[in-house]
């Protein structure tokens, strides 16, 4: 395996960020799993043995006590940026608070991760981020506007932040997923989700497991690869 290393993964406590940690955990990295769920965190800890921060990423004091923590415990190797909400409706019915919270934490959480994380990186000659995002960043989809607005600023945010860093062996890349079976799915219907399955080339969602291995190689190897959004969607668009 690869030389143990020290690693941050946000929105870790279910779906594919729990997946992600998981599989880094087994493997024998140090990992920090960081989310709002408290009871799903120590649920982690306690299978794995990670360590894990229970707080917002979208917030500027909680990412700095986190980072304040990590330099202190041996700095870090890898962040991977995946704390995300959604949020299904017409946009017209969508208030200023809904539209400031998923940019919040979808967005506002990776410039404050990504500007803790940096310095440490820039310290160690050497790091790796990736960002997880969706299909609808990369083409959009109705009823999901500021979803989709979201994962188009993480795809540009990915492929800028790239080339400003890649001068200092800092890779940037992201993983653009199209239906994963996750908690996030849940408020479909059985015929809403044999529809959907339907549309999909291989006729089924992918698992957080299939989708937390394609971070995993983003971040831990192809070292030459970076600002790029490697989309995996089953054939779907």
């Amino acid at each position: 395996m690869e030389n143990k290393l020290r690693i941050l993964v946000t929105g870790a406590s279910h779906g594919i960020g729990r997946a992600i940690a998981k599989k880094l955990a087994d493997a024998g990295h140090d990992v920090t799993a960081a989310a709002r769920g408290k009871e799903a965190l120590s649920a982690l800890q306690k299978e794995t043995g990670c360590r894990t921060a229970a707080g917002d990423v979208g917030c500027e004091t909680f990412v700095r006590g986190l980072f304040d923590t990590i330099r202190n415990e041996g700095g870090l190797d890898v962040l991977i940026n995946n704390a995300g909400i959604s949020y299904i409706g017409l946009l017209q019915d969508m208030s200023l608070d809904e539209w400031s919270r998923i940019f919040r934490t979808n967005i506002t959480s990776m410039f404050l991760t990504c500007r803790e994380a940096i310095p440490v990186f820039l310290a160690r000659g050497r790091g790796s981020i990736v960002n997880v995002s969706s299909v609808w960043g990369n083409v959009g989809a109705s009823c999901e506007v500021a979803y989709s607005a979201t994962k188009g600023a993480v795809n540009s945010f990915t492929r800028a932040l790239a080339k400003e860093l890649a001068p200092s062996n800092i890779r940037v890349n992201a993983a653009a997923f199209g239906t994963i079976d996750t908690s996030m799915n849940g408020f479909l219907s059985d015929e809403e989700r044999r529809g959907l399955e339907e549309e999909i080339a291989m006729g089924r969602f992918g698992s957080p497991e299939e989708a937390a291995d394609l971070v995993i190689d983003l971040a831990l190897r192809n070292p030459y690869l970076t600002g790029e959004v490697v989309t995996m969607d089953g054939g779907w668009i």
